[in-house]
């Protein structure tokens, strides 16, 4: 138990200056909160957790999603796959024509249903970053025929529910990309249409611009449920509040998960709605679980990017995040009394209704809760004795629950979610000694739990030696394992015609380009390995399938990834069906080391073997 940091109130007759602020039900409530959440997706950033052999993968899963263990969010945001890049690789689409529908592809499905497992109260969101090209009629534009979208998306909500029992709570536009409010609109007929009526539309996960619109329009007023903004800088506009919607960060963080990280997420969870009237805030992204060299490597709530060994982390954004949706749950309300410290830093006031109260205050230091966007301006928090009285329904407390947390940047000790001896409550107040980037705890509940597992196994890199056959009968999910696909979708294909060594194979089946949100390669590549490498074998078999213009390529040393996978360098081993090979260092193919003639056909497999070694000249 740690005590040394509660400081009663009649310590001050010693001579110490106390602020006072005030807990307060008695002049209304707040707005209504809806939750802390974590996103998957936007993209492929849990693409390595599936491959997590039990009981770490449970584990990791536990940390997240379990009630009074770790982070145990409230909300789960996943992304709509759509068959292109979308930050960190891509993810497949239910449906890759209009023609066929599955619901099984990906890993997205997978992790919902373990979310819900874990808390069967945990709402989920569902929101598109690219479209299948069949929806923008060969354009890249998703809006020309709201319909097909509508009807693409609803879709998407019927296969949760028909084949997983996974209740959608609420759906979004496209993300960071401009809405258009006659689709939004039909979006929601076609929800009303099929029954969907209690699934809100979250818009329009970009800037605060739709609020201006709602208000001029009564329609689009009305179809959508929650104004959802990206790295809002905890602050709103007037436009927002005056269309008293539901206002959400509903993407934000986005930081390295050191504990700037954690001071940055500590920092916005208070004062999201302290400065911005925002009800929830959704971390982008919930684990890093995706190969480290790509973009934003290392974001996340924790780490768990290696599955071959098992190796996980648990990392000081879990536990800030604990500080908060332990000791509250959706439902519950903000008291109107919550607002900033005199010396930095603030706190928020919630209230179940039923006499139940949690109080969270924050003192993160500027320069210790930088998150990556959007800049922060220069603001000041030094140590500080608080007073908080209890007004209201609160009044007759005596005790309180206490669990605390300091991001130790001198010592590189931290103190992280203890639980401390209950505070008592004298004449109705009690008073906190608060140093700077710390979090409190203050509440009636006793129910918080720091979760713990033994530790994980020790890191170690990718196996030098790996191979893979794809034999296998009935796979629990639609990608081999540590495969991650940069540009179009590689699935599992059972290849009903060979009955020799080639009827497991693993075949790229995007044949269209996607309505993107990023900058794809021209080229589909999937990624496996180890960054570091630089001698290496690598063999595969292959077979062609498009006459004359198809080809498929071989690399190593692959340089990029992610959103900057188009202008990805290493070393480039291509076969044409038209009988010609080349040798480029980098994936467009323009800067050509070798070429000639291979007698190369489609339908034919042959087996690529790359050998790429570093050679080295001594000048004497």
């Amino acid at each position: 138990m740690l005590t040394h940091h509660l400081l009663f109130t009649v310590s001050c007759l010693l001579g110490c200056s106390a602020e006072s602020y005030v807990i307060d039900d008695r002049i209304g409530l707040g707005r209504e909160f809806d939750g802390i959440g974590g996103l998957s997706g936007g993209g492929a950033t849990s693409r390595l957790l599936v491959n997590y052999e039990e009981p770490y993968r449970s584990h990791i899963l536990d940390f997240l999603f379990k009630p009074n263990f770790g982070a145990s969010l409230h909300i789960l945001k996943v992304e709509i796959g759509g068959d292109a890049q979308t930050t960190d690789g891509t993810e497949p689409s239910h449906m890759h024509s209009k023609d066929e529908g599955n619901f099984f592809r990906g890993y997205e499905w997978w992790l919902m249903k373990e979310a819900k497992k874990r808390n069967p109260n945990i709402k989920l969101i569902g929101l598109p970053w690219a479209f299948p090209g069949w929806v923008g009629e060969g354009t890249q534009w998703p809006y020309f025929f709201p319909n097909v979208t509508a009807d693409y998306v609803v879709t998407w909500i019927y296969g949760a529910k028909q084949h997983h029992n996974l209740e959608i709570d609420y759906i979004g536009i496209w993300n960071e990309r401009k809405y258009d409010p006659v689709y939004i609109k039909v979006l929601r007929d076609t929800l009303d249409r099929v029954g969907y009526t209690n699934v809100g539309i979250i818009a329009a996960d970009g800037d605060w611009s739709i609020a201006a619109a709602m208000l001029e329009d009564p329609y689009l007023n009305d179809a959508v449920e929650v104004i959802g903004v990206h790295y809002p800088g905890t602050k709103t506009v007037k436009e927002a509040l005056l269309t008293e919607k539901k206002l959400w960060s509903s993407e934000d963080y986005s930081t390295f998960n050191d504990d700037i990280g954690a001071g940055c997420w500590a920092r916005i969870l208070n004062q999201n709605y302290v400065n911005g009237r925002m009800t929830s805030t959704i971390s982008w992204n919930l684990i890093a679980s995706y190969y480290e060299n790509l973009s934003f490597g290392g974001d996340g709530l924790m780490t768990a990017d290696e599955p071959w060994s098992g190796h996980y982390v648990v990392e000081s954004p879990i536990w800030m995040t604990a500080h908060t949706t332990q000791f509250t749950q959706p439902g519950w309300f903000y008291l109107q009394t919550v607002g900033n410290l005199t010396h930095g830093g603030s706190y928020v006031a919630l209230t179940d209704r039923k006499g139940n109260l949690t109080v969270v205050i924050q003192t993160m230091t500027h320069n210790h809760s930088q998150c990556i966007r959007p800049p922060l301006p220069h603001f000041d928090v030094s140590p500080q004795i608080a007073t908080f009285q209890l007004k209201g329904s609160f009044a007759h407390l005596t005790d309180l629950q206490v669990w605390y947390s300091k991001l130790d940047f001198e010592t590189k000790k931290d103190t992280l979610f203890q639980r401390s001896s209950p505070i008592k409550v004298y004449n109705g107040s009690f008073t906190l000694k608060l140093d700077v980037d710390e979090v409190y705890t203050i509440t009636t509940l006793n129910t918080g739990q720091k979760g713990t597992y033994p530790e994980s196994p020790k890191s170690r890199p990718f196996p030098k030696n790996y191979s893979d056959d794809f034999t296998i009968d009935n796979p629990p999910f639609s990608e081999a394992p540590y495969f991650a696909d940069q540009t179009g979708v590689f699935e599992y294909f059972r290849n009903s015609t060979d009955n020799g060594s080639h009827a497991f194979t693993l075949r790229q089946v995007v044949t269209e380009q996607p309505v993107t949100w990023a900058r794809d390669a021209d080229q589909t590549i999937s990624i496996i390995g180890d960054y570091s490498w630089t001698d290496l074998n690598v063999s595969c078999d292959v077979l062609i399938e498009t006459p004359v213009t198809g080809g498929v390529f071989l690399a190593a040393r692959v340089d990029q990834g992610g959103e900057s996978v188009r202008e990805a360098k290493g070393v480039f081993y291509w076969i044409y069906a038209n009988g010609t090979y080349k040798v480029t260092n980098d994936i467009g193919g323009q800067r050509v080391l070798a070429e000639g003639l291979s007698g190369t056909r489609e339908g034919v497999w042959y087996t690529l073997t790359l050998r790429v070694k570093v050679t080295y000249t001594y000048i004497h």
